[in-house]
């Protein structure tokens, strides 16, 4: 049983009171495990913490997927990929969405799902949390670890517990909010980047 500060979290939208509630992830959601069989797509993608779902070849510098991309899940915009490799920061791996591209392909090593019963942006922002790392460690193999990869089944995968609100209204309140902040995020990113760059030639002009 979670307890009532789960049920209730200290943060809420003015109007909603109904306490949270756990869904498995398999009620909310369903597994996508098409196949690039027909060459729809050959990007290859992976998944950064940090950027999401990225094209490899950008994100490596090279192209680390096969060059036949015919066994690999073809992904498309709006749908989860769980990326089960663990890094520094990210001891339980990383999920995100499909959103700079509109479709691509991902090594059967990942598991991908799109949501059918949540509000995809509520998902996005709720995988943004370290909360679903207890339930991916309890449903991960003991000791886990196998060449940076997590030892977690797909079945077990979508048993994991999420703890949610059903208020439609309300998960789309919270992700349209952590929308906007990721966005003014980016915004402010790529301002300090220019202003960067901008500095760089000054020094390089006034120190030649």
């Amino acid at each position: 049983m979670k307890d009532q500060q789960a049920s209730y979290p200290q943060l809420r939208f003015k109007g909603f009171t109904d306490p949270w509630e756990e869904r498995k992830l398999s009620s909310i959601s369903e597994r996508v495990t098409r196949k690039s069989k027909n060459n729809e797509s050959t990007l290859p993608l992976t998944i950064s913490a940090q950027d999401g779902l990225v094209d490899q070849n950008d994100f490596f510098n090279k192209q680390v997927a096969s060059r036949d991309v015919t066994g690999y899940f073809l992904v498309k915009n709006g749908e989860f990929a769980y990326n089960k490799s663990y890094s520094n920061g990210y001891p339980w791996g990383a999920i995100k969405r499909l959103d700079k591209y509109d479709m691509g392909v991902l090594s059967t090593l990942y598991i991908v799902f799109r949501p059918t019963k949540i509000n995809s942006q509520f998902l996005v922002s709720y995988y943004d949390t370290t909360r679903w790392y207890r339930e991916v460690s309890k449903n991960a193999a003991e000791g886990a670890r196998n060449h940076g990869l997590l030892n977690i089944a797909p079945t077990d995968f979508f048993n994991t517990l999420l703890v949610v609100t059903k208020i439609v209204d309300e998960q789309q309140k919270i992700g349209s909010f952590f929308k906007q902040l990721d966005d003014t995020i980016t915004l402010h990113q790529r301002k300090l980047e220019k202003l960067q760059e901008l500095k760089k030639g000054y020094l390089q002009k006034m120190f030649c």
